[in-house]
């Protein structure tokens, strides 16, 4: 069978740990045998980031807006440990914020649902779509560290050189500092990121935030919201039958559980960091949750939503078997693909994109899944497998449809 052609490349982010060897079978086993593929690659292992003073996550940042289009592997956020372990320059921050803050844009975290894989949560029967800020916040701070008292200020100077102080705290002795910044330019295309993805899904969108204690910052993110709605989306969502509405972080969360599902929930950057782990979590797996950042110039890259599976990957070091869940990096790429055929008019890509999600999902409804996901499955009969032969039972499930 001839080979899918590709015009123009994807931009390709390798990764780190257990999802870099994942990256690579799905590579040889799905994708080779079918396309012929082209990329644009950049390795954000974490080594290579640290040769080059994370300089490649920023080039691989900037042919994503050159391309249109990009996948990427899980990569390690470094702490202290991780510093010691691969004997770092310093702690470099997560590659995925520094992407966002370049690309500006939204995620978008979906739970991929398969027959007999049972919500933890009763009540929910349809996906809930986790919108998040990609700009700012925790990703973008400045932190110090205290050691001595004295007292600490937030100062803003304007152009003309005139500041601004507020006592933030008089330490009377050590303790930790933190600025964080966004932008209003930012928290609008958030906005109309979030109010356009709910009328093409046709889905209630929800927003969240804590304005009643963060009076300037969480209340800035509301006000913005309801000012775009009222002015540019109000008429459109009642046509589309559609609901926006605001509530308090904490009752949402309360919403949330109590939901049978199938709505659109907006947050900020780090309350969609820690309610898409929850979310993914609670369908199943949170290595069944799909994630795409995209951009207001209309760049996407996707990736999967979860971490490096470090634990699986030191299993993998010392030769031991792992059955580690590769759906979310399958569907990272798929939606890559389906974009870039869509963009460039490939059906032919489009189609087999569409093919090999099916061609998964159909893997595990027939029983042959991974080990985290036949501890929750309620089928008959499971069979679990390791991580290659999950991906090499997937490709027999393809062939037979493709013929």
């Amino acid at each position: 069978m001839q080979k899918i052609q590709m015009n123009v490349p994807l931009v390709e982010m390798d990764g780190d740990e257990m999802t870099r060897i994942i990256w690579k079978s799905i590579k040889e086993i799905l994708l080779l045998p079918y396309i012929d593929l082209k990329t644009e690659y950049y390795d954000l292992g974490l080594q290579k980031r640290d040769e080059t003073n994370d300089q490649i996550t920023i080039d691989a940042a900037m042919a994503n807006k050159n391309y249109g289009v990009a996948v990427k592997c899980a990569t390690i956020t470094p702490n202290a440990q991780r510093v010691e372990e691969y004997k770092l320059k310093q702690m470099w921050k997560s590659p995925n914020g520094t992407i966002r803050a370049i690309l500006d844009g939204t995620v978008f975290r979906a739970p991929i649902i398969a027959k007999g894989i049972q919500p933890l949560i009763p009540t929910w029967k349809k996906p809930i779509t986790i919108a998040r800020h990609a700009y700012g916040d925790l990703y973008r701070n400045v932190e110090y560290r205290v050691g001595e008292p004295g007292k600490a200020e937030l100062v803003f100077t304007n152009e003309k050189g005139e500041e601004s102080r507020q006592t933030i705290f008089e330490f009377q002795g050590k303790g930790i500092l933190m600025g964080m910044h966004n932008l209003d330019r930012s928290i609008e295309s958030f906005a109309r990121s979030c109010f356009n993805y709910a009328l093409e899904v046709k889905q209630d969108l929800w927003f969240s935030t804590k304005d009643t204690i963060s009076k300037q910052y969480d209340h800035r993110f509301k006000d913005v919201f309801q000012e775009i709605y009222d002015q540019e989306y109000k008429a459109r969502f009642e046509e589309a039958n559609i609901e926006y509405f605001y509530t308090l972080i904490d009752d949402a969360v309360a919403r949330v559980i109590r939901s049978d599902g199938g709505y659109i929930w907006a947050c900020k950057n780090y309350d969609g960091d820690v309610m898409s782990d929850m979310v993914a979590t609670a369908f199943g797996s949170l290595a069944m949750m799909t994630s795409v950042l995209v951009s207001p110039e209309g760049n996407f890259e996707f990736e999967a939503a979860h971490g490096t599976v470090t634990r699986h990957y030191y299993k993998h070091l010392k030769g031991e078997e792992t059955s580690t869940n590769s759906m979310a990096t399958i569907f990272a790429w798929t939606g890559a693909l389906k974009k870039r055929g869509e963009l460039d008019g490939i059906n032919e890509l489009v189609e087999f994109a569409d093919q090999l999600e099916a061609a998964s999902l159909k893997t595990i409804e027939a029983g042959i899944m991974t080990k985290d996901l036949a501890l929750i499955s309620d089928l008959p009969d499971k069979k679990t497998v390791s991580t290659e032969q999950f991906l090499i039972e997937i490709k027999k499930t393809l062939d037979n449809m493709r013929q």
